[in-house]
């Protein structure tokens, strides 16, 4: 059977969602679990991009031993310097080279003939390969570049170095017909394609980003590329966990293997989810809310005779677990530590005690705390903004009611570590009472782009998270919070945006200037 290697590009690709910013901690938790998810590849991230980005590619490169990672580069000299400099200790450095081959990218956005593209492919693949032991080489909107010129271009960066050649549906045109026969083409096509792997990236516009991957794998493809829940750009990419489960059942039509460990679906979508702050659509293949419910009374009249009438996948195939209860508020710190490492968290005793101070507070209040709760403690403690003079609450009140204008008064700690007080009101609300409050507070420019909530688990007692959007002095910054009350978690998640925005800032300030 053939071998697929899976290509997870969810902190480089998926990043480019609109309205997505994960920090370095949010990144290395999410390569941590993709790690355990068993992807063969992490593209972490565009260390040219940014000096943030570059600092989070080398933390993961750093901490990340059992899979390759590997970073993006443009076909420029300096990009490949500095994706050298962030991924030269990993244990498997890998370069991603991307350069446009259709038509209108070439002339349109690199603005060069077909001989000027082939010659810059070559030149920086070879430049790469004196630094890189794995480079891939993606040739750009593949699926609307001329076929013949495709396979002149393939052939000559495989000589000059490419060991993985990635044809990629770049605006989710094709059809899986269409794709199938791309990957046949250059197969059948290209003298020295026996010395690569041919990957498959496909996104998602017209909804055919998993059907096209499957039929890319049917015609040649030995290396795929996605993300967890299918985020990206515009309509997203190729959904990773769709393609595992869709290969795992229809195995009789797609007999391949590849290392996923498909148990560890749910945890790894419900991370990304949270840490990305967009929720799942209820309706979501695998991993939606209602992906295993049944309301029609002749389905759960079959599922309760036997569940194969109506579902083909099973819940636990994909780790899914009935809520239960977890610990009670008597339960103590061994057995809690226990739990979580039977969960895949390892943390610090700092943290661990930390995670179980909130665990014990939040048993006087809830009648049951499950695992999802504990999951929701462990990560916001893992990926808490450290070690930087930040704002912090102190108290808040709200006085409220259907025929009063809503007035709030909130005290904070300032990070120069005075304490500041004072009251505001809102005229649509509690929330817009304390975040009016709050900016009359706060010394830096805020101004709120988004704010959303939801409900994490069932009940009156649930926890509500939060995700709140702003621009802090004129940069964005996304900032989150947890409580099992809605006005709490609001001024939690205001600060938390304003307490990156400073850690950001402290960062830049310490680090040394790349560019």
């Amino acid at each position: 059977m053939v071998h697929v290697n899976i290509f997870d590009t969810t902190l480089r690709d998926g990043e480019q969602s609109p309205g997505v910013n994960l920090n370095q901690l949010e990144k290395l938790e999410i390569a941590k679990q993709l790690e355990r998810f068993g992807v063969d590849i992490l593209e972490a991230g565009f260390p040219a991009s940014s000096q943030g980005d570059f600092e989070a590619v080398r933390t993961i490169a750093r901490s990340i031993k059992n899979v390759s990672v590997a970073g993006m580069a443009r076909a420029v000299k300096s990009d490949i310097d500095i994706s050298w400099d962030a991924l030269k200790e990993a244990q498997e450095p890998r370069l991603h080279i991307v350069l446009a081959t259709s038509p209108i990218h070439m002339q349109y956005k690199l603005n060069k003939t077909p001989e000027e593209v082939i010659e810059l492919a070559v030149n920086m693949v070879s430049y790469a390969a004196k630094k890189f032991p794995h480079i891939q080489w993606t040739a750009e909107d593949a699926s609307r570049s001329d076929l013949d010129f495709l396979v002149r271009i393939i052939e000559k960066v495989i000589d000059a170095g490419a060991t993985v050649i990635m044809v990629p549906d770049t605006v989710g045109y094709s059809t899986p017909e269409e794709y199938g026969h791309l990957f046949r083409y250059v197969k059948e096509n290209v003298r020295n394609i026996h010395k690569v792997s041919l990957s498959a990236h496909c996104h998602n516009d017209l909804g055919l980003a998993v059907a096209n991957t499957l039929a890319a794998v049917q015609n040649g493809a030995t290396q795929v590329e996605g993300t967890i829940n299918g985020i990206g750009e515009r309509a997203g990419n190729m959904s990773l966990e769709e393609f595992a489960v869709a290969a795992k059942i229809r195995k009789d039509k797609f007999p391949f293997t590849n290392n996923l460990v498909l148990s560890e679906i749910k945890r790894t979508s419900d991370l990304v989810s949270k840490f990305t702050g967009m929720a799942i659509a209820p309706n979501k293949a695998i991993v939606g809310r209602n992906a295993f419910s049944h309301e029609s009374g002749i389905h759960q009249d079959g599922i309760l005779k036997n569940a194969a009438t109506y579902e083909i996948i099973t819940p636990e195939l994909v780790g899914i677990k009935g809520n239960h209860l977890f610990l009670g508020k008597h339960s103590g710190r061994h057995a809690f530590k226990d739990k979580i490492e039977q969960m895949g968290f390892t943390v610090s005793d700092e943290q661990l005690q930390e995670a179980f101070t909130s665990f014990k507070k939040l048993t006087d209040h809830k009648k049951e705390v499950t695992d999802e709760d504990i999951f929701t403690i462990l990560t916001d403690i893992q990926t808490a903004v450290l070690n930087v003079k930040k704002y912090e609450l102190l108290a808040f009140q709200v006085h409220s009611g259907s025929g009063n204008l809503p007035t709030a008064t909130v005290a904070l700690t300032s990070p120069e570590g005075e304490r500041i007080e004072t009251a505001g009101t809102g005229r649509k609300g509690s929330v817009e009472a304390l975040f009016n409050t709050m900016e009359a507070l706060i010394k830096e420019e805020i101004h709120i782009t988004n704010f959303n909530l939801r409900s994490i688990g069932q009940g009156r007692d649930a926890l509500v998270e939060t995700h709140i959007e702003m621009t802090v002095n004129g940069t964005a910054v996304k900032g989150r919070a947890t409580s099992q009350d809605l006005l709490e978690a609001s001024v939690k998640a205001f600060l938390n945006a304003v307490n990156r925005f400073l850690f950001n800032q402290t960062q830049l300030q310490k680090q040394q200037t790349l560019f």
